[in-house]
């Protein structure tokens, strides 16, 4: 749901998730199978490509791993930019990089409003901006399911993790508590002591929505919800090539600040969900920092199997800037 997007966001690098079923799922411990997606984190966009060339294609042990055919990722972006595939990979060239004439973005109000910090949105408003101005057609698209995202994942998700954390169980995979009563004693033990709060309180909750009198009014309403949130995603991407968005409604937050308030800590995923829940792509590439010297991220997403087009505009958002290359202020001024 961010897990690649939201930490590279926060540390000024490069996060991409890959369309779902572009890397195989093969050895992951599965939290929420329909939603999981293996992706690098990078220091720019030529290193993503050139990793996601290495992992991407068919994978035979996993059933959900699609039979497509791999782009050559880093010709695709010499082809746009200019880059030399041979070069360094902090290197920028602005010049004789290609514009992004013909590229269409979208973008949507609703990743703008209510609970996005200003300094991120005038960031990437600002990126936004630059991107028009070299080449880029931005058109304002619609996405009403957005705001109820947020219900939509954690639903399916903790539901899915209910039932694949259930073979952790002492007995066939995990730990096993020493010197267990009996059976039921070791179960109980096992999961209680190799499970955090966390991971506990989303099997309860994942178990409580697929419950009996629960699955309808739950689980089986929010892959209705998934399905409209797919829509609208198909309807924007008729007429754009992708779509650009915060990554997070904020900059870094202190190490256990949201410990004691999990909803807050869910709310911070409202805009890298949508994408999991579609299976399309999307990337983090920095934009800028905010007034305490934290770095920004830009969120760039596109359909299914369209990582090469993805690369491409962040690469050439990347050879006009040199956010990714910059120390963040507050780690210089930690070294100070």
């Amino acid at each position: 749901g961010g897990s690649v997007r939201q930490p590279a966001s926060f540390c000024g690098v490069v996060g991409l998730k890959p369309g779902y079923g572009r890397v195989s799922r093969y050895g992951l411990v599965a939290f929420g199978s329909s939603l999981d997606q293996i992706g690098p984190i990078t220091r720019d966009v030529r290193d993503a490509a050139l990793l996601l060339g290495v992992i991407a294609g068919h994978d035979p042990c996993d059933s959900t791993c699609a039979n497509e055919p791999v782009p050559d990722y880093l010709a695709a972006l010499t082809r746009t930019a200019g880059f030399s595939p041979r070069g360094p990979s902090t290197t920028i060239e602005r010049e004789g990089a290609a514009p992004l004439t013909g590229v269409r973005l979208g973008v949507s109000d609703e990743y703008f409003g209510e609970g996005c910090d200003p300094a991120v949105r005038d960031a990437v408003q600002n990126a936004i901006v630059l991107l028009e101005q070299n080449g880029a057609t931005i058109e304002t698209i619609d996405m009403p399911h957005m705001k109820v995202g947020i219900p939509c994942y954690y639903t399916i998700a903790m539901a899915e993790a209910s039932s694949n954390l259930a073979r952790f169980d002492g007995v066939r995979f995990g730990r096993r508590a020493e010197r267990p009563s009996d059976i039921h004693d070791m179960y109980s033990r096992s999961r209680g002591e190799g499970f955090g709060p966390e991971v506990s309180r989303r099997i309860m909750l994942g178990t409580y929505a697929l419950s009996s009198g629960y699955y309808d009014a739950y689980y089986l309403k929010a892959l209705k919800v998934r399905n409209l949130i797919a829509q609208d995603f198909e309807r924007a991407f008729e007429r754009v090539d992708a779509i650009v968005s915060p990554v997070a409604p904020t900059t870094a937050f202190p190490i256990g600040e949201k410990s004691d308030n999990p909803l807050a800590m869910y709310l911070g995923d409202i805009y890298t969900i949508a994408a999991n829940l579609a299976g399309h792509c999307a990337l983090s590439i920095p934009c800028g920092f905010d007034a305490n010297g934290l770095p920004i991220g830009m969120q760039l997403m596109a359909p299914p199997f369209g990582e090469a087009k993805l690369l491409s505009i962040a690469h050439k958002y990347q050879c006009l800037t040199s956010h990714h290359a910059a120390v963040p202020p507050i780690a210089a001024a930690a070294r100070g």
